[in-house]
Formats: structure tokens, sequence, C-alpha cells
């Protein structure tokens, strides 16, 4: 098996939950496809008819903004993007590699096919385990609760801490 151009851990960095979709920028899918974010737009406008709305969409702009926040994103005024970014599911990643056809998009659209399922299993095998928490709790009486709410506790994910940016003012 050839190693991949891009590891499979960087990939799943740059896959996004966007309107309930687990889906990756045109910025981060071009540079695992080894050409410039314009010439992947390029094709996707030459192709549109392979792209549906399930494939990929463009973003927002508060979704953009809110994105921007999270990523830090330089300005469209500082030698940022300028346009409204492209987004794509799984199988519009996968039909960008193939409108690309180069070999290296090709190569790299199976890693991303693999990122996207790796993550597809995580999400599966941690529902998988609430079910099985949830026929435990039901099995026993209330003296386990608390071991039972200590393991949903640690299932899941910790909100990530934000600072405040700016100047509070406190009201009297």
């Amino acid at each position: 098996m050839k190693e991949s151009l891009v590891p499979i851990e960087q990939i799943e960095k740059s896959i996004y939950l966007i309107r309930g979709q687990r889906v990756m920028l045109d910025v981060d899918l071009a540079r695992i496809y080894k050409v410039t974010t314009a010439r992947l737009n390029q094709q996707v406008k030459r192709n549109q008819n392979r792209f549906p709305e399930d494939f990929g969409f463009r973003l927002t702009c508060p979704e953009f903004a809110n994105l921007m926040l999270q990523i830090a994103t330089s300005s469209s005024g500082y030698g940022g993007r300028r346009k409204l970014p492209y987004v794509f599911t799984e199988h519009g990643a996968i039909m960008a590699a193939n409108v690309l056809n180069s070999p290296a998009a090709i190569q790299a659209g199976v890693h991303v096919v693999r990122a996207f399922v790796k993550l597809r299993e995580l999400l599966s095998a941690n529902k998988d385990l609430a079910r099985k928490l949830a026929e435990l709790e039901r099995k026993y009486d209330a003296q386990f609760k608390g071991v039972f709410d200590a393991i949903r506790q640690l299932m899941t994910s910790p909100e990530p801490k934000r600072r405040v940016i700016g100047f509070n003012v406190k009201e009297r």
C-alpha cells in the first residue's frame, strides 16, 4: 500500500460540521489534492451537474464569519479570501477528485474517503456505547446511578474554553 500524500489525521482535522453535515473547505481539499483553490473551484463550476446540493454548497456570510473565528483565517482586506468558500461533503470530495482527474487527486481522494469513514465509525461506536449504557442503567437500580453519570460525563466531549475578547462593562 502506498503511503498517504497527506496523513489521515491531518485530513480529519480539516473536516467541520456545518449545517449538520461533515464537510471540508475548498482550500483544504485543494491542498490535499495538490491543486490551487481556484483550479478546484473552476472545475466544480465547469461540472456543476456533478455537484448537487448534498455534495457541496457555498457558505453564507454568517457561517464563514463563524468559521473564520474558529480557524483564524485572514480577512479579505489582508490578502485572504474575497469570495465565500465552497464546502464539500464526503460525496462531493470524491467527485472533486474525479473532475480534477490527476493522479495525486485520485490517490488523495481515497484517503479523504477513509477519513470520513473513520469519523463515521467513531460516531457510531459512541452511539452504541451510549445505548449499551442506557440498557445497563435500566437493568440495575439507583445504587449505580453515580457510576453511570460519571461514565456519561467521560463520553461527552468537553466544550472548548473561549476567551471573551473586548471590554466587559459591569452594570450597577
